[in-house]
């Protein structure tokens, strides 16, 4: 089979124009970025505000292995499925953050023939949003930096600056920095680090604002750090939400591909779900609403990570309530949670695969919590054999969960169909009760270890002292009603990536606390997690290139 970008670049694909003429975008709405894709005006949800929504289905995982789940494709496969049977139908997906792409993940556009395009242009800056996070993340940071160079009015305190430099990179020598160095015209010594880009606070604010004036009031909202008698500074007492918001002005605003069957897709934001709350904008999604039957979006990792914040946090922000959930899980993945080894997993192994279950198990349990109907989507590999499958099917059974075999990657929207026509069968039902998992006012502790009891299975919770501390402060400060965005591995339900499967007897180690009152969540940091990456041994960079021709190898 060809590789993912030579099948993207072979797909003929619509102007942008049609794209959005097919779901009643108007020309003058669209700012067109060449002939394939277009940021699109918030005056179209405005235009559409009276509307009736349409079916909001979310595509979740067990957790991620080296055997690859397939997450992404299923989206986009699933909707194109969905326009198959006639349903109109949009996909809203992250954008691709340059550390993974040129990391060890690669590309993050789908897979096969289950695409979104132009997948170069997606995987490689794209429209610039990223960029413009990261240029006003770096932008606050001088300020702040400045602001003490020049007499520092507000009496912040250089050891308790919280607010991090950006870059959208794995990068980990930047992870812990000294600022200030040299000459006295340099600046205020201190220490300092970075951040990936997508774990920024304003990549959250983007995410989560539902308009310019929503988007600059949690702009202003963001701490930067204490003064020396322990009071928070603010982004707006530094006067920095103009420029921020400036800066973010096309940001702000979808971006408008489609899949290789024309689907029409919203990629828009993208934080990750590992050390942030790992799904696409508020924006996108309630634009797509509007104009379409289905809607169709992820959250990122396992379900323990994207789609527990998807429904504690966006839902609950966004006021959306979903339809169905999917989770997508593989033959392959799930022998990897029993203990497969990666070259083996081609192996028939019905005990390793019965043991592998219960990880995908424990998501559809936490799913229900939510009081969301699922559909288990199984990506199927040529080495699956019927009895594997038939025991997955029985398991999933038992549980009062249908599985349905996914095609998608090699037959596109074909592929698809039988999983369209089952998310469709029980989104029409209404069984849908959504409900957050946990009451807003519960105290930050009690939040955190409802997550990490219900969702993770753990035993309990160990706080440090200084990170008890922190939470002792941000309830002082009136933060203590804000939902929770657990940093913590995406490999397994605990805070240890090794203990895969459906681990027990642990307890989750809290190291530390931060808050983003300007996204609106508090941030636990969960074992080792952080927040910047670093590159693997063998980057994918590596093996990425442009011919003479301009022609792109080596992206996935």
């Amino acid at each position: 089979m060809k590789t993912d970008v030579q099948i993207a670049q072979e797909a003929k694909m619509l102007h942008i124009k049609e794209v959005g003429g097919n779901v009643g975008i108007r020309e003058d709405e669209l700012e067109l970025y060449g002939n394939y894709k277009a940021k699109v005006s918030l005056d179209v949800i405005k235009r559409n505000q009276d509307k009736p929504d349409g079916k909001l289905i979310l595509v979740t995982a067990i957790n991620p292995t080296a055997a690859g789940e397939g997450k992404t494709t299923t989206n986009v496969g699933l909707s194109m499925g969905l326009n198959k049977i006639g349903k109109k139908t949009f996909t809203t997906l992250r954008e691709p953050s340059l550390g993974p792409c040129f990391g060890v993940k690669g590309g993050a556009a789908g897979g096969g023939y289950a695409q979104v395009v132009p997948m170069e242009d997606i995987n490689l800056h794209f429209t610039g949003d990223i960029h413009a996070v990261t240029t006003a993340n770096n932008l606050l940071a001088a300020l702040i930096d400045n602001h003490m160079h020049q007499g520092n009015a507000l009496g912040l305190d250089p050891k308790r600056i919280t607010w991090r430099r950006a870059v959208d990179m794995n990068d980990r020598v930047l992870r812990s920095i000294t600022v200030g160095l040299g000459p006295k015209g340099n600046g205020v010594v201190r220490e300092d680090g970075f951040d990936i880009a997508v774990a920024s606070e304003i990549m959250a604010i983007l995410c989560l604002a539902n308009t310019m004036e929503d988007l600059k009031a949690r702009l202003a909202k963001m701490i930067v750090g204490y003064t020396y008698a322990n009071k928070p500074v603010t982004a707006a007492q530094l006067e920095a939400v103009g420029a921020l918001a400036l800066l973010l002005k096309d940001a702000i605003k979808p971006n408008l591909v489609q899949t290789l069957e024309g689907t029409p897709a919203f990629i828009h934001g993208g934080p990750f779900a590992n050390i942030a709350h790992g799904c696409n904008s508020v924006v996108a999604t309630k634009t797509a609403l509007k104009m379409a039957d289905y809607v169709v979006t992820e959250a990122g990792f396992g379900a323990d990570l994207g789609a527990e914040k998807f429904f504690d946090i966006k839902c609950r922000y966004a006021n959306l309530n979903p339809d169905v959930a999917v989770i997508v899980a593989t033959v392959r993945a799930l022998k990897k949670h029993g203990g497969v080894e990666k070259d083996q997993l081609g192996v028939e192994n019905l005990k390793a695969l019965e043991a592998g279950y219960e990880n995908l198990q424990r998501h559809i349990e936490n799913v229900k919590k939510f009081g969301v109907p699922v559909v288990v989507a199984l990506n199927e590999f040529p080495t699956d054999t019927q009895a594997e499958i038939e025991l997955i099917e029985n398991r999933c059974k038992e549980e009062g969960v249908e599985v349905v075999l996914s095609q998608v990657f090699a037959k596109g929207g074909e592929g698809g169909v039988k999983l369209a026509e089952k998310v469709v069968e029980i989104a029409e039902k209404g069984l849908s009760n959504f409900k957050p998992l946990y009451e807003l006012e519960m105290p930050i502790v009690e939040k955190i270890e409802k997550i990490a009891k219900e969702i993770y299975r753990a035993d309990g919770v160990e706080f440090t002292s200084g990170a008890l501390k922190k939470i002792q402060k941000f309830e002082a400060d009136g933060l203590g009603n804000l939902p929770i965005c657990m940093a913590k591995t995406q490999y397994s339900f605990s805070d240890d990536a090794s203990l895969i499967g459906a681990p027990e007897g642990f307890k989750i180690t809290i190291n530390d606390v931060k808050v983003s009152a300007g996204a609106g969540f508090i941030i636990p940091m969960a074992g080792d997690i952080m927040r910047m990456p670093g590159l693997p041994k063998v980057p994918a960079a590596n093996k990425i290139d442009i011919l003479e021709d301009g022609e792109i190898v080596g992206l996935f």
